[in-house]
């Protein structure tokens, strides 16, 4: 059953500040609410103060604070794929899928845990399905083979965007504190109950950096890899 709310309630109304009242409003304030106090902002509400209208007026546009949620993903899907255009090689074209997601995420991080793991079934997540399922088929894999292989690619974009942004969401002492104990709390450790960790402690403080780039590119190398012949691409 559909959560949507009919296109006659969602009239664009003007609120006592004479500010008119929209989906695209109420979705960008809730976006600069969340980035600014986190996921507590999320209340009706807090929404109807920020807006100047009565907090009910809300449900005119959606039926709660989790539609809202889907609505919030899905503009953070939008805003990433804007001007996306799959181009002839599926690989490179994937990889650039999976670093406006990145992008998309880190631009809003503390809202990025509330969407991620979210199914919006609105247009701009189906539009991005689609185009990456169609790369897919157009590299020659089979219809059942091309979704389960596309939900390993995004599943994979999704959690290594997800976590870099919950990191980039942290109160900056506490990430500098993360970093810094690769530095410090790890260089110092008995060789004898941790040899690996000792024999490689020079490097450990490049385990506070991003892996996401490796994470894409052994899946795009797989994927590839797996193609029918002659339709892996990308180098």
């Amino acid at each position: 059953m559909s959560t949507r709310v009919p296109q006659e309630r969602r009239r664009r109304r003007p609120t006592r500040s004479g500010v008119l009242l929209s989906q695209d409003l109420i979705v960008e304030t809730t976006l600069r609410l969340i980035g600014e106090h986190g996921p507590d902002a999320l209340s009706v509400r807090r929404l109807g103060a920020a807006l100047g209208c009565d907090p009910t007026a809300l449900y005119r546009y959606f039926h709660g604070t989790d539609d809202l949620v889907l609505a919030i993903a899905d503009r953070i899907i939008g805003d990433a794929m804007s001007g996306f255009v799959p181009g002839d090689d599926w690989v490179a074209s994937l990889r650039e899928m999976a670093r406006r997601v990145r992008a998309g995420y880190l631009a809003h991080p503390r809202a990025a845990a509330m969407a991620s793991h979210r199914v919006t079934r609105r247009e701009n997540e189906m539009r991005a399905v689609e185009a990456g399922v169609g790369l897919l088929l157009s590299a020659g894999f089979e219809p059942a083979k091309a979704v389960r292989l596309y939900l390993a690619f995004i599943d994979t974009v999704l959690s290594h965007a997800a976590t870099e942004a919950a990191f980039k969401a942290l109160p900056r002492q506490q990430r500098e504190a993360d970093q810094r104990a690769w530095r410090d709390d790890y260089q110092g450790l008995d060789p004898a109950l941790y040899p690996a960790l000792n024999a490689v402690r020079r490097e450990l403080p490049g385990l506070a950096d991003s892996t996401f780039e490796e994470a894409v590119d052994l899946v795009l190398e797989a994927l590839a890899a797996r193609a029918p012949a002659g339709r892996g691409t990308d180098g």
